[in-house]
């Protein structure tokens, strides 16, 4: 896919724009007066913000098919992974993530720097204006809820992709923390544990006040234990990634999704067992071979771009269990029986974002499900060294995905630990759902890319051997010390801010 990349800057106070007032309801032009008279304009303001997530927005002046906050959140999170391959060279910026070769004025982080803080500041919008009515119904505490999670969410989404992993060092220059609507324009970057802190600040407030569930297409109660989980598994707190994973398990609102309903469970976001929060997509919102999620990593011929591909590392990793449900999500382009290549790089689609409805291009991506609440729960106990219980949950993910036969049964395989062992899982799990290189990362490992791909710097078609590793290009190990394992901040953030400082 060939995109233009904007390198000139637009010298807006863009800073500014990321804690003054939002009108997050342009349909209907509420003011925050009207905002707290009704439940509806309570609830119009809020849906406002949701849509933040999904929509095409203007940014600089003119409004990219490619920017969306979702699509552009699983390029720069999975595309640097081990778990997606580059096909080909693009002017996308997208490819930066595989390359490593970030910079601060590429599109897409400025474009997720920019709509992350206008949903903070929408956000901050409501709950200005609902905290100053006094409103204390169940009603509205349960929007009010759903404003301090998707708070918690969009600052640790930041967080993750332009700051240090906690692990590494809570002292580091972290993201600008907005909370308020009386912030200064031109303010430090908080440090990561400052973040981390406010993340659980609000997390924990919106699960005390989301009493009345509006459908897993919104923040819960549930949903905010999870994200207290996962926030606590990345600050190493492992016992307290217990406990709130095991509220979410313990609810018995969810089910893992069996053997059977499992190839169904992303087409099928909004009603199936696992889901416990999720983006809603409709038929409106099915933006096709332009801007999609799906766009990139899956095409059926003329449904989407289909440059990249599930990478032969993870093909590695399932190899052993061609049994497993999880391929069901790796689709080979085929003609016969042998499987397509593009510039010598195999072609396996991935279809985890379509099918919705029976559209390629179609899905309601799914932020939180219960499995990773049993994998972050198993990710715990291993490193409190309660091995039987986290080998458990594993398998319990296991013998719903077609492995009955190979369960661990609470022994360790030989050469490995149960750490290696959950995290393996995880790979497989929630492979394609953003995790990946934070999982690497936070717990201080090397990512392997040494397999053939376009994340090679330099590489030409005409060096491809796939029967040798490639070795002597940058890039191929990312250890967890290597500065670009995050993004710089964008320069619209810099060039107005001076007091935010850049990643080395």
């Amino acid at each position: 896919m060939k995109k233009k990349i904007f390198t000139l800057v637009t010298l807006a106070v863009f800073a500014a724009s990321s804690c003054k007032n939002l009108d997050v309801n342009p349909s209907d032009a509420l003011s925050t007066g009207t905002l707290v008279t009704t439940t509806d304009g309570l609830t119009n303001a809020l849906n406002g913000a949701y849509s933040l997530l999904k929509d095409h927005v203007e940014f600089n002046g003119s409004v990219d098919a490619n920017n969306m906050y979702l699509r552009q959140f699983y390029h720069l999170s999975d595309f640097a992974s081990d778990d997606i391959v580059c096909g080909q060279v693009t002017t996308d910026p997208l490819y930066y993530s595989f390359s490593l070769d970030h910079s601060p004025a590429q599109g897409n982080t400025r474009y997720y720097w920019y709509i992350s803080y206008k949903i903070i500041t929408g956000v901050n919008t409501v709950i200005d204006a609902v905290e100053k009515s006094g409103k204390t119904d169940a009603a509205t505490n349960q929007l009010l809820g759903e404003c301090y999670f998707l708070r918690a969410f969009c600052h640790f989404n930041l967080v993750r992709l332009f700051a240090k992993p906690y692990s590494v060092d809570p002292n580091a220059p972290g993201v600008i923390l907005r909370t308020n609507l009386t912030d200064p324009s031109k303010k430090a970057r908080s440090t990561v544990k400052e973040v981390y802190d406010s993340v659980l600040a609000d997390a924990e407030k919106a699960a005390g006040l989301m009493t009345q569930p509006r459908g897993v297409q919104y923040a819960s109660q549930e949903a905010a234990w999870s994200l207290l989980a996962r926030v606590n598994l990345y600050k190493e707190d492992n016992d307290k990634a217990i406990e709130w994973s095991n509220k979410v398990i313990g609810s018995g609102k969810f089910t893992l999704a069996t053997k059977a309903t499992y190839p169904a469970l992303f087409a099928n976001a909004t009603t199936a067992s696992e889901t416990i929060f999720c983006i809603a997509f409709t038929t409106v919102d099915d933006y096709g071979k332009f801007g999609s999620i799906a766009s990139m990593i899956y095409s059926d011929g003329n449904s989407g771009w289909g440059e990249e591909y599930a990478s032969s590392s993870l093909r590695a990793a399932m190899a052993p269990h061609p049994e497993d449900v999880r391929w069901s999500y790796i689709v080979p382009s085929k003609v016969g029986d042998v499987v397509q290549k593009k510039n010598g790089v195999e072609m396996y689609y991935i279809s985890k974002f379509s099918f919705q409805g029976g559209s390629p291009n179609l899905s309601s991506p799914i932020m939180f499900r219960l499995a990773e609440l049993y994998l972050i729960r198993a990710e715990a106990e291993a490193k409190k060294g309660a091995t039987a219980d986290a080998l458990d949950d594993v398998d319990e993910i296991r013998k719903n995905r077609g492995l009955e036969g190979s369960l661990y049964n609470k022994t360790v395989p030989a050469g490995t630990t149960a750490l290696d062992v959950v995290l393996l899982e995880k790979r497989i799990e929630m492979a394609f759902e953003g995790h990946r290189s934070y999982d690497v990362f936070r717990n201080k490992k090397t990512l392997n890319k040494a397999y053939w791909g376009y994340h090679i710097t330099g590489l030409k078609e005409t060096d491809i051997d796939l029967s040798k590793t490639p070795t002597g290009y940058p890039n191929l190990t990312v250890p967890y010390t290597n500065p670009r394992i995050i993004y710089y901040i964008p320069v619209d953030e810099t060039l107005t801010n001076p007091l935010a400082t850049q990643n080395p």
